[in-house]
């Protein structure tokens, strides 16, 4: 039996109760009764009954729970859509794979510890439908641990992967190095260094980042605490050359990466090209020698010179007059802060609450010198009694001289790299340092720190740069409902050169300015809108006649939900 509609002319369809048979070889049909009187409710109803489904009045569905879902599907799809989930292998242990990708997806949604990530995937204890959509179960915090160290096991093999589609010969990659504070005592890599997050008496681990030239992240690794930044070099030449396959790329590390000690050790014997920054001493010398005049830049912002001191390079000298300025600010204010400090401890002496002797009083001096950095600004007598100081002009004005001058240096021959790409491709190591902002802040939060064991700490930052990996693909597809600069192109035209500051595009001012995007709904930030997206619920529902009988339903997305499910390509249904 079946319930069909048929057309009455400018009347209201029939509803009519059939049934089909076989006559003479034929499939013939009849009328059981007329149903057109009864309410659309109770037909549809019927017509559900007639399928095999369960009819149930309206008040008789509840929803048993509700999951936030939005955000996790996006994640997910996400990651499968990119592949990362088929690069992570297949081990022995089956459950080991949907583990780490929980994880993985997890730093995006809540970063929190392996305890908690835990009960939030857990069936019983679940914050949003992620354990759910990868058919977990129950979950403890040892089997991610375990699931922790097959990925950091399969770091080489994923990276390679990674690298396979992101880098090629000849292309521009970009590395540069972080650090993050350790908690506790007993990792083997945690070290006093140089603390990048300016947390003095923390111990620390270093990582270095590799990027594609658009700012994608492929490659990790993580060093001791206290490792000097050009001795992590040689690591990345062996593995681009070794691991990836790259006979030649161009490798570009600020000034205090890529020095000429390693060019001349490293990177010529490697074969490899790069881009890197002069200090401020070799620009000096320089000037000095009169390799290139201060004059050449009253009308132009950059000049391509070479020198002896630099055989087989190009150098392209820039300089930026709001760099010039900032420089100048910063510079009297630290000259003016000193002389406060300078100018207070001189009362005190002369009071009698200050230090005593030309010892301790040289001493006091000091730590006021470290903290400004300054000292050698400044002509500082001291004596028994006190101390004089005065601002060394001639200094001052040498060191002025520089303000807003950079030098780019490059092996890359010009028929390859024009002048303005080589500054161009320094200034991508912007890229970044936003995802150093992404892993240590804002998204992922890599620290603090708590594990013990140094492949446990490495494969938790491999974890945090898979999942910055993701959250890469993520926005280059969410641009435009996000803060981001959706047209780079036009963004270039509103530059005035390569040297000036970047410039946002008209699109992203609009944006910006109107915090609506092109359609007219809310501007969001990356967190936010995964928050938006969490409000798209997955419920299980039940009924009152029947509570074993349940099914899934998913809420109907909001347009703005819809839009960003549309742009990653991701249905929340389907997962």
């Amino acid at each position: 039996m079946y319930i069909e509609s048929v057309p009455n002319r400018g009347s209201p369809p029939a509803i009519l109760l059939r049934e089909s048979f076989r006559e003479d070889g034929r499939v013939r049909k009849r009328t059981l009764a007329n149903l057109s009187a009864w309410p659309t409710q109770l037909v549809e109803g019927f017509r559900t009954l007639l399928k095999g489904g369960v009819a149930v009045a309206v008040d008789g569905i509840r929803a048993r729970r509700a999951l936030p879902h939005g955000h996790a599907a996006a994640v997910l799809g996400t990651m499968r859509a990119i592949g990362l989930d088929r690069l992570l292998g297949k081990p022995a242990d089956k459950r080991l794979a949907p583990l780490a990708i929980a994880l993985i997806a997890s730093r995006l949604i809540s970063p929190t510890s392996k305890l908690a990530t835990g009960r939030e995937l857990a069936a019983d204890t679940a914050a949003s439908s992620l354990g759910r959509l990868l058919g977990l179960g129950a979950v403890d915090e040892v089997e991610l641990y375990r699931a922790l160290d097959w990925l950091g096991a399969r770091q080489s093999a994923i990276e390679t992967a990674l690298a396979r589609r992101h880098l090629a010969d000849g292309a521009l990659v970009l590395y540069d190095l972080s650090s993050s504070w350790f908690e506790g005592q007993r990792c083997e890599l945690a070290r006093f260094g140089y603390s990048r997050d300016g947390k003095k008496g923390k111990l620390q681990i270093v990582y270095g980042l590799l990027c594609a030239a658009n700012g994608c992240p492929v490659a990790v690794e993580v060093f001791e605490g206290n490792t000097a930044d050009p001795m992590t070099l040689a690591g990345q030449i062996d593995k681009l050359k070794g691991r990836f396959g790259l006979s030649r790329v161009v490798l570009v590390g600020d000034r205090g990466m890529i020095t000429s000690a390693r060019i001349r050790d490293e990177l010529k014997p490697a074969g490899l090209d790069w881009i890197t920054a002069l200090r401020a001493p070799q620009i000096r010398a320089l000037l000095d020698t009169g390799v290139f005049q201060l004059s050449l830049f009253d009308q132009r912002d950059l000049a391509e010179i070479t020198a002896p001191e630099f055989p087989g390079e190009r150098l392209v000298v820039c300089k930026n007059p709001l760099l010039a300025e900032e420089r100048a600010r910063k510079r009297e204010d630290l000259l003016q802060a000193t002389e406060a400090a300078l100018a207070k401890l001189a009362d005190q002496i002369a009071r009698g609450t200050g230090p005593r002797g030309q010892d301790q009083i040289a001493r006091a001096v000091g730590r006021i010198e470290n903290r400004y950095k300054l000292a050698k600004l400044f002509d500082l007598a001291v004596a028994e009694d006190g101390f004089s100081f005065a601002r060394n002009t001639a200094r001052i004005a040498a060191e002025a001289r520089l303000d807003g001058f950079y030098v780019i240096r490059t092996s890359v021959e010009d028929k390859a790299l024009a002048a303005d790409r080589v500054v161009g491709a320094y200034k991508d190591l912007a890229h970044v340092e936003r995802a150093f902002r992404s892993l240590k802040t804002v998204d992922l939060h890599l620290r603090p720190i708590y594990h013990w064991l140094a492949p446990r700490v490495r494969a938790h930052v491999f974890l945090c740069m898979l999942a910055c990996h993701v959250e890469w693909h993520m926005r280059e597809r969410l641009k435009p409902m996000l803060f981001d600069d959706e047209d780079p192109i036009a963004a270039a035209r509103e530059r005035a050169s390569i040297v000036a500051p970047a410039q946002p595009s008209p699109a992203a001012l609009r944006k910006r300015a109107s915090k609506l995007t092109a359609n007219g709904r809310p501007v969001h930030s990356f967190q936010s809108l995964l928050r938006d997206l969490a409000t798209c619920t997955l419920n299980e529902m039940t009924t009152t006649l029947n509570d074993a009988y349940s099914f899934t339903l998913v809420a109907t997305p909001t347009p703005i939900q819809a839009q960003a499910f549309h742009l990653l390509a991701v249905d929340p249904t389907k997962l």
